[in-house]
């Protein structure tokens, strides 16, 4: 654990307030841990000569840091008649990192600048300054579509910085001053949500930084990022109060949740409109352990509450099969090959009673969590049938039904499934949470 209580991979607590002036025409305060900077973002009918003709905006920045920002007051640059070398790199920096994500085209002959103020300093004041700026920006160039005089949103990503580093022989994201002061290896990385880096800043201090290290080191702000673009988005979001991310990207099961979240008056977002990228390795021993899994780490990124499921079928002829591995069974590539490689293996077998499991968990915060389980008992028809639902569906037929999942309406279906049957314990034990 580190001196603030962190793993090694977390970043630090993120609150965003928007708006926070009166003037600018995007406005936030950014707090990553101690690091506190305000962002306002300001726009101006003219471009700079380069620009100036071309029918292209522009996007640049200025940086600054309060006297006591730190532990010993600092000189004003106006005091010395000129911009510090460190604060004139770090406003490029912050420049370039916001261009990078902005159709300057679309903009039109406008400019937009973001002033950083960084008014309390823990490390990283860059790097929050690339990513509160980004908030900023966004804002501003909403209020201009509001106001008709853009018509095409010209942010074509999200784009937010990280500070990782070596400090003794670990690996580190987003490192606080204490951490900054004693790394060996010290590295601003800039990227954007949909992969790609804009800015790499590193330095070795002691003994070089080998290959492998590096590698390490970007994928440990490639992690440590995807907080950074859920807390942009959320900042972004109109969606403000009673909101979860559902951690899936399943369009099949986005439709599903959302029906039964509708009707408790809660907001689902998904991981993609988070602009979160994350993999869980699905290891666990039961649909619980797997939907816990998915939901634990969705959560350590994006600090929302956070829902889950893992589902499955359980055919008693095939020892449970395909069970945990539903989803990838045989290895098969998609729905129709498992369900195909699912009737080859039932040919000619008596005994076809199975049941849809579905396990649905829960993070509300560090300390809460919670899962409950659906089931619903029937049988492997002799033939799959019906264009509805998705995975297995058409081959399963409810206890006491003559059809199966894939021949049901939507309704008929969220009457008696597994999901549904989980999602109704899920309902009520929510209510007393909320």
């Amino acid at each position: 654990m580190r001196i603030d209580g962190r793993k090694n991979w977390q970043v630090r607590d993120i609150k965003i307030e928007t708006d926070y002036t009166m003037y600018a025409e995007g406005s936030v305060l950014y707090r990553q841990g101690n690091t506190v900077v305000l962002c306002n973002a300001s726009v101006e009918n003219r471009v700079p000569p380069h620009v100036l003709g071309t029918g292209r905006g522009w996007v640049t920045a200025e940086y600054s840091m309060l006297p006591r920002a730190t532990a010993t007051r600092n000189q004003r640059d106006v005091s010395k008649l000129r911009l510090s070398p460190r604060s004139t790199e770090i406003q490029r920096l912050i420049a370039r990192a916001l261009r990078g994500a902005v159709d300057l085209e679309k903009l039109g002959e406008r400019s937009i600048t973001v002033d950083c103020d960084v008014i309390q300093a823990d490390g990283g004041t860059r790097c929050a300054s690339v990513t509160g700026g980004f908030i900023a920006l966004s804002l501003a160039v909403k209020k201009l579509m509001s106001q008709g005089i853009l018509k095409e949103n010209p942010i074509t990503k999200q784009v937010a910085a990280l500070s990782v580093g070596i400090v003794g022989d670990t690996l580190l994201c987003d490192l606080c001053y204490a951490e900054d002061s004693r790394a060996e290896t010290d590295m601003n990385v800039i990227m954007t949500s949909n992969g790609g880096f804009v800015e790499i800043q590193g330095t070795a201090e002691g003994r070089e930084l080998t290959r492998r290290e590096t590698d390490l080191l970007l994928n440990l702000a490639e992690k440590g990022m995807q907080r950074l673009f859920a807390a942009q988005s959320l900042a972004l979001s109109d969606k403000k109060e009673n909101v979860f991310l559902l951690a899936t990207n399943n369009a099949h099961k986005v439709e599903e949740f959302s029906r039964i979240f509708s009707k408790l008056g809660l907001l689902l977002v998904t991981p993609r409109e988070l602009g979160i990228r994350c993999e869980p390795k699905e290891d666990g021993d039961s649909f619980e352990q797997n939907a816990l899994i998915k939901a634990r780490e969705f959560y350590d990124i994006c600090k929302i509450p956070t829902v889950a499921d893992d589902s499955g079928l359980c055919v008693d002829a095939l020892n449970g099969a395909p069970g945990i591995y539903s989803a990838r069974y045989g290895d098969m590539p998609d729905d129709k090959s498992r369900l195909e490689l699912l009737m080859k293996n039932m040919e000619g077998v008596l005994q076809r009673t199975a049941r849809f499991v579905c396990a649905v968990a829960c993070v509300m915060s560090d300390t809460d969590s919670f899962t409950v389980t659906g089931t619903v008992e029937g049988k492997i028809a002799n033939r799959y049938a019906g264009a509805g639902g998705f995975g297995y569906d058409p081959a399963f037929v409810p206890q006491g039904c003559d059809k199966t999942f894939g021949q049901m309406s939507a309704a008929e279906k969220d009457a008696l499934s597994h999901r549904a049957r989980a999602l109704e314990k899920f309902s009520d034990k929510i209510k007393e949470k909320i």
